[in-house]
């Protein structure tokens, strides 16, 4: 597959898009685990730990997910919302990566405090950030304030990523495409109503990074907000009602070796 002209981009990307957007694609994918729980609360809590997870080894990403949520029961939210100490004995041998059984046992907890304190997840990235071209950054940055409230080890604040200083979070990026965008291909969930997939910004990684680069998309050489911000203005160019589609096209060449 050779590179396309500058003519033929946007159709390029198109059909891309078409072509990856697709549910056998995924079944590979991290978001397949939220794929198996029906309950809105269920659904996005599923979703936030397998993208907590998802950076390594896919397989291992799915193992590992699949055995935390496992441990929860048919439904992770009725775990995390009355689970007892006891119940969290299990959690404090959990190990994926770096992420380790402390961080595992805060992350249950402290979404326990915004379930009962602040509304759930959804509503922790609500609010009015209209006034900014990039409202998102606003919203994960306030989500991260409220989930880090519980008590917690420093250590366990680096699975929180943070474009207040620079990051690209990247996982919240793509928790918060399963989320809001809904376009009937059943690949994401479209169950947040609270934040508009006009709003929503590409997850930079090394794929859709070094395909975005190779096609001319982003110049910027660090895979930082920054970046992330440049991309995401040229895929609005494309469709400003919905930007973060063209995620499907950018990954799916940089896992099928586009670049090669």
């Amino acid at each position: 597959m050779t590179l396309p002209r500058n003519t033929e981009l946007l159709p390029f990307l198109n059909e891309c898009y078409q072509k990856y957007n697709r549910v056998n694609f995924i079944e590979a994918d991290p978001v397949s685990i939220p794929h198996r729980y029906h309950r809105k609360e269920d659904i996005e809590i599923a979703g936030f730990l397998a993208a907590t997870l998802a950076w390594g080894n896919r397989k291992s990403i799915l193992n590992n997910a699949t055995r935390l949520l496992n441990q929860m029961g048919e439904s992770p939210f009725d775990f995390v919302c009355e689970h007892r100490p006891v119940h969290l004995k299990p959690f404090e041998v959990f190990v994926h990566r770096t992420f380790n059984g402390q961080d595992c046992v805060f992350f249950i907890k402290a979404l326990r405090h915004l379930y009962t304190r602040h509304g759930g997840l959804e509503a922790a990235f609500s609010g009015d950030f209209s006034q900014h071209e990039f409202g998102l950054k606003q919203r994960i940055v306030q989500f991260r304030d409220l989930f880090l409230e519980t008590p917690h080890a420093s250590r366990s604040e680096k699975h929180l990523s943070n474009p207040a200083k620079k990051s690209s979070s990247k996982r919240l990026c793509m928790f918060l495409r399963w989320m809001v965008r809904q376009d009937k291909k059943g690949v994401d969930f479209g169950i947040w109503k609270n934040i508009r997939p006009a709003e929503l910004c590409l997850p930079l990684d090394v794929h859709t990074g070094s395909v975005g680069r190779a096609l001319g998309l982003l110049q910027r050489k660090q895979n930082d907000w920054e970046a992330v911000e440049e991309i995401t203005k040229v895929l609005r160019s494309f469709d400003p009602k919905d930007p973060v589609k063209y995620d499907f096209a950018l990954f799916g060449l940089g896992v099928e070796g586009f670049l090669k």
